[in-house]
């Protein structure tokens, strides 16, 4: 790629984060989106459900299953495993992936490829890890058709501009819920324990969920920030 070409492409892509951005400040603060915010907080619990399946896989246990459910919580059934790798995976997961996913379509020039995967991982994912939630079917099935469209017949710049809001929305959405555990009084109280609260208990007894809910909070936003740089800010100064 020549050196005009490229420049001429980190300038579209600029353009395109900042649009994204817009798009997702504009969700989270005006009214009337639910329609959009919706189905997408049901993405960011379906990747936080899967961070946990997936750690537990890695760390030598089982999957029995997870859910999403119709309210925006969701829960992952786990077999053995390492707990401290499996509980903080669900939030730093999402984090994780958010960060990934915006940083590859900040940087990939043939952005589709990333759609097409998307759609793949979406619509088998569930299989894979034996979930009998409908609706984390349903939304496995729906955001993997939409990836499997937009690898069709949509246009490279749009592609690139709901690959760039879907990463900003899961990324910065685990960070807002684990600022929220942060702020709340009553974490890890009563039946509903969340995961830093089950940390605490579980893995490091010497911390507070409130320490345990910051310290993944801090990572998680290094993570976002790292992306960003990376992917946005490192490659307009360098020109390329």
């Amino acid at each position: 790629m020549l050196l005009d070409d490229r420049r001429v492409f980190r300038r579209r892509v600029f353009l395109t984060t900042l649009l994204a951005l817009v798009v997702v400040f504009v969700l989270w603060n005006v009214p009337g989106f639910d329609f959009i915010t919706y189905p997408l907080r049901l993405f960011v619990t379906y990747v936080h459900e899967a961070g946990h399946s997936l750690a537990a896989v890695i760390s030598g246990g089982q999957v029995l299953g997870f859910e999403v459910f119709e309210n925006g919580g969701g829960v992952a059934y786990t077999s053995g495993g390492a707990r401290w790798l499996i509980l903080p995976a669900g939030y730093l997961g999402a984090a994780l992936f958010g960060a990934i996913l915006f940083y590859l379509a900040n940087r990939l020039r043939y952005v589709e490829f990333l759609s097409a995967c998307m759609a793949v991982l979406l619509l088998f994912f569930p299989l894979l890890l034996n979930s009998q939630s409908l609706t984390a079917m349903m939304v496995g099935l729906g955001f993997g058709l939409l990836f499997l469209l937009m690898t069709i017949r949509a246009s490279r710049d749009l592609n690139r501009l709901v690959l760039a809001v879907l990463a900003a929305m899961t990324g910065l959405n685990a960070v807002m819920d684990l600022l929220f555990l942060t702020r709340n009084p009553e974490i890890g109280a009563g039946a509903t324990i969340n995961d830093a609260a089950k940390f605490a208990q579980e893995v490091a007894p010497a911390l507070s969920p409130w320490m345990v809910a910051v310290g993944w909070a801090a990572i998680a936003v290094l993570l976002l920030l790292i992306s960003f740089y990376y992917s946005v800010v490192r490659p307009l100064r360098r020109g390329l």
